[in-house]
């Protein structure tokens, strides 16, 4: 699957996990999305699901702060736009923490859903901790690849003991 990021420079560029990804030739670094491109909204109405698979060509990350990312997110992007289902950071920022996922964390999320585990894993292999967040998610990660439908979502979070606002 191809993976690009847009990048707004609004982090620390030492632990930018987008720039990473560029710099080693895993994602492409673009300035404008496409409408066959996934892209990835944490405030999407839609969550991302394995049959989303056949609308799109790429996987498109904005790669913001989180503090301004209510902000970044006003304006539309081109393309599918979806948003994660809930998810455990694996990062030493905000571990454990849901939803409060690196753009590298949230590309990944996005391949193991839509069926790209190893090319998930290759990304995560570029980072210290990337083994922590496919630890953290992997049986979530494997639920959420089943689902068919975002109503089965709810039923799945219960499961997990995992609040519903976090939808």
């Amino acid at each position: 699957m191809n993976i690009q990021v847009l990048m707004l420079k609004q982090d620390d560029p030492k632990k930018c996990t987008a720039a990473k990804l560029v710099k080693f030739g895993l994602a492409k670094d673009i300035k404008k999305t496409t409408r066959k491109s996934l892209i990835l909204d944490p405030f999407s109405e839609k969550t991302l699901l394995k049959k989303d698979h056949s609308l799109i060509n790429s996987i498109t990350a904005i790669d913001c702060s989180w503090n301004l990312a209510d902000q970044t997110f006003i304006q539309k992007f081109q393309g599918i736009s979806r948003k994660l289902p809930p998810l455990f950071a694996g990062n030493p920022v905000n571990y454990s923490k849901i939803n409060k996922l690196t753009t590298v964390e949230a590309l990944c999320g996005a391949l193991f859903i839509l069926g790209y585990d190893s090319q998930a894993l290759e990304l995560l292999d570029k980072f210290k901790w990337g083994h922590t967040f496919f630890e953290l998610n992997e049986n979530l990660l494997n639920d959420f690849k089943k689902i068919k439908a975002e109503s089965e979502i709810s039923f799945l979070l219960k499961e997990y003991n995992i609040p519903l606002e976090s939808l």
